[in-house]
C-alpha cells in the first residue's frame, strides 16, 4: 500500500515519529506502517530550538541517515519550508524526494521572537504554487498541510481553523494536520468541514485511537513527545544512580 493510500484506510495510520537511526529501527521493529521525522526532536538533538533554527542542510543530513536505514515510507517535517519562496521550498522537497521521502508536513506559522501565523491567503497561494511545480516536474509527494491555530489558541479558533483548511484544500493540499486539537466535538467538526484526511497529534486529552477512528481521523502523529519522554526517563534513571551510588537500577 502506498503512502497516500494509508490515509484512506478504515483505521487511521499511526505515524511513528523518529529523529535518528535508533528510533527509526525501533519503529521498523514494531511494524509501523509509516514514519515521520519530528522537527522539534531533531532540532533539540542538534542543540537548536524548533522553528527553522537549524539549517535545511543539517535536517537533510539527518533525513538521509534515517532513509538509508529503513524501507518504511518516510514523511519529513519541513516546518514552514525553510523559505517563504515557493520555488525554494520545491527545491527542498526535490532534495528530500531524491532521498526516498514520500511525504512532507508544511506549517502555516513561523518562529521569529515567538511563533506567529502566516497570512492564510498568502500561504494558500504558496501551497498552490508548490503543488503546481511538483506536478510539472512529476514529483509525487504527499503534502500534509499543518495549521497552527490550536497551538496558538487564535481568536475564533474553530472558525479560523475551518477557514484555513478550506483555503488549503482548494490550493491542492493532500492532507490536513491540526496539532493540539483534542476535544472530540472539535475534531468531528473539522472532519466534516473537509474532504481531506485529518491528522491529529498526541495530546494529554486526545481520545484513544478507536474513538479517533470513529470520529473520522485518518492519521495520528506522536510529535516530539516520545523524544521528550525518553530524555525525562534518562534524567530519572541517572538521578536514581546518583542517589543509590550504584548501577543496580538499570539492570
Amino acid at each position: 500500500m502506498n503512502f497516500k493510500d494509508l490515509h484512506h484506510q478504515e483505521q487511521p495510520v499511526l505515524i511513528g515519529n523518529v529523529w535518528d537511526v535508533p528510533s527509526t529501527k525501533i519503529a521498523e521493529k514494531l511494524n509501523f506502517q509509516a514514519i515521520g521525522t519530528s522537527s522539534a526532536a531533531i532540532a533539540k538533538l542538534l542543540g537548536y530550538n524548533d522553528g527553522e533554527e537549524m539549517k535545511f542542510s543539517e535536517m537533510e543530513y539527518m533525513v538521509q541517515q534515517i532513509s538509508l536505514h529503513t524501507k518504511i515510507p518516510l514523511s519529513v517535517d519541513l516546518e514552514a519550508g525553510y523559505s517563504r519562496n515557493a520555488s525554494e521550498i520545491v527545491h527542498h522537497i526535490k532534495r528530500l524526494a531524491a532521498l526516498g521521502v514520500v511525504g512532507i508536513n508544511i506549517e502555516d506559522s513561523i518562529v521569529n521572537d515567538k511563533r506567529v501565523l502566516l497570512d492564510a491567503e498568502q500561504f494558500a497561494n504558496t501551497i498552490s504554487e508548490i503543488k503546481k511545480q511538483l506536478q510539472e516536474e512529476q514529483i509525487a509527494i504527499f503534502v500534509n498541510v499543518r495549521t497552527d491555530t490550536f497551538i496558538l489558541q487564535t481568536a475564533n479558533m474553530l472558525t479560523e481553523t475551518k477557514r484555513r483548511i478550506q483555503l488549503y484544500e482548494h490550493a491542492g493540499a493532500d492532507g490536513i494536520f491540526v496539532p493540539c486539537i483534542e476535544n472530540a466535538q472539535d475534531i468531528k467538526e473539522i472532519v466534516t468541514c473537509t474532504r481531506l484526511p485529518l491528522n491529529v497529534m498526541c495530546m494529554p486529552k486526545l481520545p484513544n485511537f478507536d474513538n479517533l477512528a470513529a470520529l473520522g481521523v485518518k492519521r495520528i502523529s506522536m510529535g516530539n513527545f516520545l523524544f521528550d519522554n525518553m530524555y525525562q526517563q534518562l534524567e530519572n534513571t541517572t538521578e536514581t544512580i546518583l542517589k543509590q551510588h550504584s548501577f543496580t537500577s538499570i539492570f
